[in-house]
């Protein structure tokens, strides 16, 4: 039996019905309307369809977030079902599968798409939080360069030198793609700030999601959990402890932090950062 909605309900929307999304769709969509986003209509349809079975009000709106339009559309959508509260944005691609012009269109600017265009139907209280990546942590940036990315239009992003840089490295463009993730998170802030919104950015370390399990297998030698193993963390995270984070970021108890990013990877970073040994020491 589904649930039912009115124009005055509060809507919680989620871009990505993989393992984090779902994860999140599930710790936040209850009591309102719950809009779930993705580009690929069965995985979509699937989680709809349990959500709904379990009493969530969920609806699916097929979004491509690479596509501008498509994004508007989406916010569009929103607005129109009641006033949008939460928005979560986890949809994304990985270094191991993708290539880089697909990682910049969906992890660059998709994210840039995602935070302009919920901007326009924020309302007091409304809070978005973006899923980046510890890779945004481990990325090294000259202070122009971050700055164009984290200001710069979205239709000259492509352009910029610290782009065009990347050739054909898919982990160099994962990894700018995340830092530019978080400081755009930062740039948005003060227009959110002028409406009574917040934004803020959730880094995962590894989670234990099919993205993380292709990146596994594109890793022979088993770096990812040799590291893990290293920082003292010993397993990867779950989606559930990833939605629990975002539940702070867009709880109550969470209404004075904005701009900023929280980093949760187990102390992976940490590890990098501190410990790892590096040659020639």
């Amino acid at each position: 039996m589904q649930n039912r909605t009115d124009a005055t309900r509060d809507v919680v929307v989620v871009t990505g019905a993989g393992g984090m999304g779902e994860a999140v769709a599930r710790r936040l969509g209850s009591g309102g309307t719950l809009i779930l986003a993705d580009a690929f209509r069965e995985p979509l349809d699937r989680t709809v369809e349990a959500l709904r079975a379990e009493g969530y009000a969920a609806q699916g709106v097929l979004t491509d977030v690479s596509d501008r339009a498509s994004v508007e559309k989406l916010a569009g959508t929103a607005a129109e079902a009641g006033r949008v509260t939460t928005v979560v944005h986890t949809a994304g691609v990985s270094a191991a599968t993708s290539s880089v012009r697909k990682i910049l269109d969906v992890d660059l600017l998709g994210t840039v798409y995602v935070i302009e265009a919920f901007e326009k139907v924020a309302v007091h209280g409304t809070s978005l939080v973006c899923v980046a990546s510890v890779a945004g942590h481990m990325a090294s940036i000259g202070t122009e360069d971050e700055n164009a990315l984290a200001t710069a239009p979205a239709e000259e992003l492509l352009a910029l030198d610290a782009v065009t840089a990347l050739g054909d490295d898919p982990i160099a463009a994962y990894i700018l793609a995340k830092r530019a993730n978080l400081v755009r998170v930062q740039a948005a802030a003060l227009a959110w700030n002028q409406r009574g919104a917040r934004v803020n950015s959730v880094s995962p370390g590894v989670i234990a999601t099919a993205m993380s399990k292709a990146e596994a297998e594109s890793d022979p030698d088993g770096h990812m959990l040799k590291m893990l193993d290293a920082c003292g963390a010993g397993r990867p995270g779950t989606p559930g402890e990833i939605a629990d984070a975002v539940a702070f970021l867009t709880g109550q108890q969470a209404r004075y932090i904005t701009g900023t990013d929280l980093l949760v990877d187990g102390g992976q970073s940490a590890w990098i950062r501190r410990h790892m040994p590096h040659r020639g020491r």
